[in-house]
C-alpha cells in the first residue's frame, strides 16, 4: 500500500492523531531513533527526510542523541535534526536508563548536555534507572540544569516565566551557569535530609 516505511508511519500516525482529536502532546518514536541508526548521517537519511516531509507538524518526534545512550549532546546535532525533521526534537535522554544492564546503578549529575540546549527541544523525557529510590540524584540535578537553562533563556516565553516564578524559592544556579558538581552536591545534601527525615517517621 505504502511506497516506503517512513511514508505508511507517518500515515498511520497523522491519521491516529486527527482520530484522538489532536491533543496538545501527542509523540511519534521514528525507526531512527539516533544518529547511529541514520543511515548515512541524520540530514542525508531519506526515512527521516519522509518523516519529517509527511508527519503532521503538530506532532512531536523523539530523538536520543548520537546514539541510545548519549553522553552529549551538542546545539549542532540538534539544529541537523531540527532541520531534516521540521520541527524541534523531543529528546528521550537515556543518560540514566540501566534496563539494559541491571547490575549498573547510576548516581552521578545530570551533564553533557550543551548549554542554552533547551531552546533547541520541543521537550525533553528522562529514562531513569528502574530502582525508584536511585532517581533521586538524576532527577533532582535535572531540576538544577533546568533552572539554569531557563535562567539562560534571552526572551523567556509565559510558560517560562511562569516556571521561573515558581522554582524562585529553590536553591540552585538561578544565573544560567550550571555546574554539573554542585549541582550533586546540592542533591546529595537534600538526598542525605530526606533520609533521615523518612528514618524518623513511624514504621521505619
Amino acid at each position: 500500500v505504502f511506497p516506503s516505511l517512513a511514508q505508511a508511519q507517518a500515515s498511520v500516525a497523522n491519521e491516529v492523531y486527527q482520530e484522538l482529536g489532536q491533543p496538545s502532546v501527542f509523540l511519534f518514536c521514528p525507526t531512527e531513533y539516533c544518529s547511529s541508526l541514520c543511515s548515512p548521517s541524520p540530514s542525508q537519511s531519506c526515512y527521516l527526510q519522509t518523516i519529517g516531509q509527511e508527519l503532521l507538524p503538530e506532532i512531536g518526534v523523539i530523538w536520543t542523541g548520537p546514539k541510545v545512550v548519549s553522553q552529549e549532546l551538542s546545539a549542532a546535532l540538534l539544529e541537523e535534526v531540527e532541520a531534516v525533521l521540521r520541527r524541534r526534537p523531543v529528546i528521550w535522554d537515556n543518560l540514566y536508563a540501566n534496563d539494559y544492564d541491571c547490575r549498573r546503578v547510576f548516581l552521578g549529575p545530570y551533564m553533557g548536555r550543551a548549554p542554552g540546549l533547551m531552546s533547541r527541544l520541543h521537550g525533553l523525557l528522562l529514562n531513569p534507572n528502574c530502582e525508584l529510590q536511585a532517581n533521586f540524584i538524576p532527577i533532582h540535578t535535572l531540576g538544577t540544569w533546568f533552572r539554569s537553562e531557563l535562567g539562560s533563556c534571552a526572551h523567556p516565553d509565559h510558560a517560562g516565566t511562569e516556571a521561573v516564578a515558581a522554582l524562585g524559592d529553590s536553591q540552585g544556579a538561578q544565573d544560567g551557569s550550571y555546574s554539573p558538581q554542585e549541582a550533586l552536591e546540592l542533591a546529595l545534601r537534600d538526598w542525605v535530609a530526606e533520609i533521615n527525615q523518612q528514618a524518623l517517621e513511624p514504621g521505619r
